[in-house]
């Protein structure tokens, strides 16, 4: 019975990733008609980190399960600010998609901005960080 325990962990790590990995195909599916398959899967890959790191932090247990996903969220988030948030950019900009292939040639692209030089010389801009 003391190693009950040890046989629940795999199981509950097989079906909560089988479960996580249905929503995010769900999410894939219903997002793919209307963005495309580059946003759907952005869509798809963020619900699957999002539910893996819930299951881990539910199968972690309740209080401990919030320190130490706040504690590794605190960790990860001050190590690596220039490369989330340029991590974060690429799905917004993906959603929004200012931009189209062939629209004309890209100016400039610095941290802040892309600029777009149109087939009719307008220049266009859009916020590549957040």
């Amino acid at each position: 019975m003391e190693y009950e325990v040890y046989a629940q962990i795999p199981l509950a790590l097989a079906f909560g990733y089988l479960i996580v990995s249905a929503v995010a195909k769900f999410f894939y599916w219903s997002t793919i008609d209307k963005y495309g398959h580059s946003t759907a899967a952005t869509a798809r890959n963020v619900v699957r980190i999002v539910g893996i790191g819930a299951m881990v932090a539910a199968i972690a247990g309740g209080t401990a399960g919030v320190a130490l996903g706040g504690f590794l969220g605190m960790v990860v988030g001050f190590a690596s600010q220039q490369v989330l948030g340029r991590a974060i950019a690429g799905p917004f900009l993906l959603m929004a998609r200012p931009f189209k292939i062939g629209d004309g040639v890209v100016d400039d692209a610095v941290t802040l901005f892309t600029r777009v030089v149109k087939a009719d010389g307008l220049r266009s801009s859009s916020l590549t960080t957040p």
